[in-house]
């Protein structure tokens, strides 16, 4: 168990010796007098060196066993740093020195021209070249692990393999999660052109003809109108003026947050300081607001805030019924967070829909063409998550659709207020 299995041998044949000196007839003589002493020496040193090679075997076995555990620990360990690390190479890296005690893990790429240069290290002075490591393993045919601080026996070698194959995974993981968001924006960017397209086909070209037929009616002198009719005539006017900004608006909005451009300016403001804004443009009659003033006040970007409600908001009063209850807007306090809620008693949609209904480019079907282009609760969701809030639908109590604002409530007093964004 202490010395290995050459000194257990050693010991059995000494002492079987000193026995036969010592305790047999003759005394203090190698000679041995009688036959049957002779027999159970030898079994004595029999058993002595039997037992060596058993004790041995199974210190063997033990220590085997001990390792195979450590390698499946190490191995399980190495998954796991793959699988839920948002840097699973850098984890690895960490992982690879602490468990081999090194000083420094770098990995290394060489260049076309030989050259070697640093992919990722972690520790003190990593190595720059493969020379200069104490252990080193292959990765791929131009990447290396290089460890500094000591030699490793061979069995730590084995273990380090295993360690440079989880690497390889990770770098094809990262390569392949690139590949994966690139394709996102290219299908994304493919997306918003062809509903672009569509767009200007008919929903931008309806208001245009409509401002077109007017104004050439008002200008024609073939066409005698009276005061009336030139009213409605500019009313006309001023209303597809209105609705052709609001969609081209909202094409721009989508695009800065397809491309990931929108960077919110956050400030500590009112809900009460906010929703007035976005009520410009909608009858004061189809609107009820609720919004005290002692709410907490919210952590956002005013701009994006009343556009993404002003969205919403006339998203509600479009699809209310003509002469019911007015659209509701009410806010309340709850564990760190301001919800806004604007509820109306239209149709409602059904609980399968209330993710689609944010998509962009959606209308599920069953708004007539000319209404919009689908867009107006896709940007308002992104602007409420780019202020670090969210937007959801809700069933309203006795028929509708009730949208919920969820905003973070401002530090309490006497808390250090966080650092705001900066402008894009």
């Amino acid at each position: 168990m202490v010395g290995g299995l050459w000194p257990s041998i050693v010991s059995a044949v000494w002492s079987s010796l000193l026995l036969n000196v010592l305790f047999t007839p003759p005394l203090y003589r190698v000679t041995i007098a009688e036959p049957d002493n002779t027999l159970a020496l030898a079994v004595f040193v029999f058993v002595g060196v039997l037992v060596a090679f058993v004790v041995d075997l199974s210190k063997r076995h033990s220590m085997a066993a001990a390792r195979a555990r450590s390698e499946a620990s190490t191995i399980s360990l190495l998954a796991g740093s793959v699988l839920a690390s948002e840097n699973p190479l850098r984890a690895l890296l960490v992982r690879i020195r602490e468990t081999f005690a090194q000083r420094s893990v770098a990995l290394l790429e060489q260049r076309d021209d030989g050259t070697w240069s640093l992919v990722e290290s972690h520790g003190e002075a990593p190595c720059a070249t493969p020379d200069e490591a104490d252990a080193l393993v292959s990765v791929s045919d131009s990447l290396a692990l290089a460890l500094r601080g000591r030699v490793l026996p061979a069995s730590d070698r084995q273990i380090l393999s295993a360690f440079a194959s989880h690497i390889g995974i990770a770098l094809e993981r990262q390569r392949l999660a690139r590949d994966a968001a690139l394709a996102r924006r290219q299908a994304a960017g493919n997306k918003i052109r062809t509903a672009l397209l569509a767009a200007v086909s008919h929903d931008l070209r309806t208001p245009l003809t409509s401002i077109k037929a007017s104004v050439s009616s008002l200008r024609s002198p073939e066409i005698h109108l009276d005061g009336q009719d030139r009213a409605e005539l500019l009313e006309n006017i001023e209303e597809s003026t209105d609705r052709l900004n609001g969609l081209v608006g909202n094409l721009l909005d989508m695009s800065r947050l397809q491309t990931e451009t929108v960077t919110p300016k956050i400030r500590e403001v009112g809900l009460e300081e906010v929703v007035p804004a976005a009520l410009i443009g909608v009858p004061p009659a189809a609107v009820e607001v609720d919004v005290p003033d002692a709410l907490p006040r919210v952590r956002v970007d005013t701009g994006l805030l009343e556009r993404a409600v002003a969205n919403v908001l006339h998203n509600a009063v479009r699809h209310s019924p003509a002469g019911g209850p007015p659209v509701r807007v009410a806010a309340s306090a709850h564990e760190g967070a301001v919800e806004l809620r604007i509820v109306d008693h239209g149709a409602g949609v059904a609980d399968e829909y209330k993710e689609r209904i944010f998509e962009a480019f959606q209308r599920l079907g069953d708004a007539p063409r000319g209404t919009g282009i689908g867009l107006g609760l896709a940007v308002a969701r992104g602007f409420a998550e780019a202020m670090d809030g969210y937007l959801a639908a809700e069933d309203t109590p006795g028929g509708g659709l009730t949208m919920v604002f969820t905003l973070r409530s401002a530090a309490p007093e006497g808390a250090a207020p966080e650092p705001e964004a900066e402008d894009a």
